[in-house]
């Protein structure tokens, strides 16, 4: 059970000492006031977006959500249509269509912009998202011509950018539906070089991975490719100068989270698109295909070798965490990762939030127990996962501590309770310094 006191001792030393707030830490708050406003771009997906309110518009008055735009020309493979509908408890006026993630989004950055103002730090904070994007995605604009992705990138100046990349495309080939190591990898760099350099260049993918074998080959090839078709790979890419690179920005990697949806077993889901919120609905013809077998009507799972549920999101979590590591040893241009993944795993391993019994018998999600950080799809952030999230995000990238206490409004707009709200900062608190940070 999580006791407090170890957590209050912390913040009360934190709120006497608190070396003004813009002098502590690491990250960018160092000489903050005399550096002036920062600029932070959040590229990624719904794991960005957090998808669930109240997470999902959370502060988006204070974001700017540079797809907003783009969604009300073209809603094509979003669950925003028909725009502007769908916000609780309004259901969504089109039947068979699905509404329940509508602009303008805040979701982690719309966290993160609160947490600063709070702190006294002067953010313009935007986010560049959109449903399932790999990072190839935001790269060349492959979901929807009309979704300039990359244009997002190169429309402003950034001090810093995160980068989140689709959520299981960092994992092995053999462990998860979309591993991709090489895509993920190799898009991630080149994201870095745009936002630092900001050459612009008319290639192809054969280009880009050395050769038209190197670029079809499987994903399980050794060695492995990213299984491009011949087609793809000979397609030819436009890529526009990047007139406002920065080589001094600070990019980081989120590094995110285990899911339960790849580790517990259960019955093919569907989002029920009749709902508020997407929530998932067993499919009883596991129609979705590659999640699972129509025989059985059972989801695909990967990480069943060990014991339980927690140790198995374990095993899980170190395989992201090692593909996010990796390509930032390789490549000094990327600042550091968030460890958003380790936070998560590290409060199912102190058992202070629900670490097994995921699903019901029937395949449906089980939410008695403790807290949740995942939302009923088992993939995506809860408000509690959310919330947590922001508090990676703000201490890792300002310096700051997440320590904030009972006087954080964040948690108290989230609905949280003080409890809860007081070990999950901890939980970021001690993940942050088990990586490295130091308050």
């Amino acid at each position: 059970m999580f006791k407090p006191k170890k957590y209050l001792k912390a913040s009360l030393a934190f709120v006497i000492g608190s070396c003004l707030v813009v002098a502590c830490g690491s990250g960018d708050s160092t000489n903050f006031a005399k550096a002036g406003p920062k600029n932070i771009l959040f590229v990624g997906n719904s794991y960005t977006f957090a998808r669930i309110a109240p997470a999902l518009q959370y502060n988006s008055q204070n974001v700017k959500d540079l797809t907003a735009a783009f969604n009300a020309i073209d809603a094509t493979g979003t669950n925003s249509l028909p725009v502007g509908s769908g916000v609780a408890p309004n259901p969504c006026a089109t039947p068979g269509t699905g509404c329940f993630e509508p602009h303008n989004w805040g979701g982690l950055p719309g966290i993160f912009k609160k947490f600063t103002d709070q702190a006294g730090l002067n953010y313009t904070v935007s986010l560049s998202t959109r449903n399932a994007a790999t990072l190839r995605g935001q790269y060349l604009n492959t979901a929807n011509a009309n979704w300039n992705m990359l244009g997002n990138i190169a429309s402003s100046k950034w001090d810093t950018v995160v980068l989140q990349a689709q959520s299981d495309e960092p994992l092995p080939a053999n462990m998860s539906k979309n591993g991709n190591y090489v895509s993920f990898s190799t898009y991630a760099n080149l994201l870095e070089r745009y936002i630092h350099v900001g050459t612009g260049t008319t290639t192809t993918e054969t280009s880009i991975f050395g050769s038209l074998s190197a670029c079809t080959a499987a994903t399980t090839a050794n060695p492995p490719g990213p299984g491009l078709s011949a087609a793809s790979c000979g397609t030819t890419r436009t890529i526009p100068t990047n007139t406002n690179a920065n080589p001094n920005a600070k990019v980081y990697l989120f590094a995110s989270w285990a899911r339960p949806d790849m580790v517990a077993p259960h019955k093919c889901t569907t989002p029920d698109l009749t709902t508020t919120d997407g929530a998932p609905m067993v499919d009883p013809t596991c129609s979705n295909g590659s999640n699972g077998s129509a025989t059985t009507g059972m989801n695909t799972i990967y990480y069943t070798s060990l014991g339980n549920d927690a140790a198995n999101l374990g095993a899980m979590n170190t395989d992201l965490k090692k593909s996010f590591q990796s390509l930032v040893t390789k490549n000094p241009g990327f600042t550091d990762l968030v460890p958003i993944g380790d936070a998560f795993q590290r409060a199912v391993d102190n058992n202070w939030v629900k670490n097994n019994n995921f699903y019901k018998a029937d395949g449906t999600f089980d939410d008695s127990g403790k807290i949740n950080l995942w939302f009923k799809d088992r993939t995506h952030e809860s408000v509690y996962g959310a919330y947590l999230s922001g508090l990676m995000l703000f201490s890792k990238i300002t310096g700051v501590t997440p320590l904030l206490g009972y006087n954080d409004q964040v948690y108290k707009d989230l609905g949280i309770a003080s409890a809860d709200a007081l070990m999950l900062q901890q939980v970021a608190f001690d993940t942050l310094v088990a990586n490295g940070w130091q308050p």
